[in-house]
């Protein structure tokens, strides 16, 4: 085959993926305390109000706050105490004027009271009786009805991947089970006759596999489901075989491996006889992983990465991350980064997209962006990086003290 492709940008090779790719999202009920991370497949709305009735935030006496106008340490109100409130409980306890109730903390506030003094500014008089030395305002200490939510506020809508908070906030509404989409099943296929299993000794010349299982992380971090089909050796055969079967099998199709330009490409060939549309390009204006595959076959996406980790690595999280979030119906969600100054001059050619992992250090109260170099191939460069810094397609590199935003990973 030819030892020249074109190369497309990342973004001209989204669109051109999403013109040929539409998702499909399937969904399940699950319970919500098992729902962490997963993405919601309908909006939900509140079923009531939340509190349902007006809780004290404070362990104190319930009292009509006009009662206590003026109170204070030299000059303290005089109120009758004629009851407590029971935790758990409703009350029919109901306040007059010059009265109060003892309550705690998350426990209703009886009827007539506007607000509750906390019982460090009062002082027990007799059993009956109380002062309170400082005055309280009209709803002072008490959670009204419905404050937290109220029937038929909006909850979280679809897309939105449930936090530890949004599964405690549907659980104190009795909202016990959610609709979710499916993970995707990611289907990852590492080839070459060098690579072995990471429990095997490697002879000269050989390599353990890495990209499998580093492919799966960010497989499972993205939210989808990974299924790993082993090694394949560099047989065209023995490739077609894994490729149609894990076509078959998953909704997404990842090849590590394979997808440089040379007389031993065996990828392109075998993506093509997967079905239509077939490869939509061959080659992204970045570095590293220019010589990366992006296909749809049978409306499925499939993916031919280089070899290379680090290459890897960087083409999986920009082009297979937004397609398993596209098959989750997720919304975006904004990585996770920091302003730093760069430690070091980046060189760069205009005409590509550059990622340049980096280490963040604090210097003087200030973080900077300390430049990881390495060759593409070598897995450290990526244990030793916190982050990315992003160099954008027309420019000539980034010169040192300058400010960038490091993509923490």
């Amino acid at each position: 085959m030819s030892e020249f492709f074109t190369v497309r940008t990342p973004p001209d090779a989204w669109q051109l993926l999403r013109q040929h790719f539409t998702p499909h999202i399937r969904v399940e009920q699950i319970p919500a305390v098992d729902a962490l991370d997963r993405v919601l497949a309908q909006s939900l709305a509140s079923p009531q109000d939340l509190p349902e009735f007006p809780r004290s935030t404070v362990d104190g006496y319930a009292v009509n706050a006009a009662d206590t106008y003026g109170a204070s340490s030299s000059l303290p109100a005089f109120l009758t105490v004629i009851g407590e409130v029971a935790m758990g409980r409703t009350t029919a306890i109901q306040l007059g004027m010059g009265e109060a109730a003892l309550v705690h903390t998350g426990g209703m506030v009886p009827a007539g009271a506007t607000g509750v003094v906390m019982v460090e500014n009062t002082q027990t008089v007799d059993a009956a009786s109380i002062e309170v030395l400082r005055p309280v305002a009209e709803g002072e200490n008490v959670i009204q009805i419905g404050e937290d939510i109220r029937t038929g506020d909006p909850i979280l809508a679809a897309g939105h991947s449930l936090r530890p908070q949004d599964i405690g906030g549907l659980l104190a509404l009795g909202i016990t089970s959610v609709t979710v989409a499916v993970p995707p099943r990611v289907a990852i296929i590492s080839s070459g006759d060098e690579v072995v299993a990471p429990d095997q000794p490697v002879a000269p010349g050989q390599v353990r596999d890495i990209n499998s299982y580093t492919l799966a992380g960010l497989t499972r971090r993205a939210g989808g489901e990974p299924i790993l089909y082993g090694i394949v050796p560099d047989q065209r055969e023995a490739l077609e075989a894994a490729a149609a079967r894990a076509h078959a099998e998953a909704d997404i199709v990842v090849l590590s491996a394979g997808s440089s330009v040379s007389y031993r490409d065996l990828s392109v060939q075998v993506i093509a006889g997967l079905g239509t549309p077939g490869v939509l390009t061959h080659g992204l204006s970045v570095r590293p992983g220019k010589p990366t595959i992006v296909a749809v076959a049978g409306g499925k996406p499939i993916f031919g990465l280089p070899g290379n980790p680090v290459s890897a690595m960087v083409i999986f999280d920009l082009m297979v991350t937004p397609t398993i979030r596209l098959l989750l119906g997720a919304t975006e969600q904004p990585k996770q980064q920091v302003q730093a100054k760069l430690a070091r001059n980046i060189a760069s050619s205009a005409g590509r997209e550059d990622y340049v992992q980096v280490r963040v250090e604090e210097r003087g109260g200030e973080l900077w962006a300390v430049p990881v170099f390495g060759k593409s191939n070598l897995i450290y460069t990526l244990v030793h990086a916190d982050g990315t810094v992003k160099i954008d397609l027309n420019a000539n590199g980034i010169r040192e003290g300058a400010w960038v935003t490091v993509f923490l990973h």
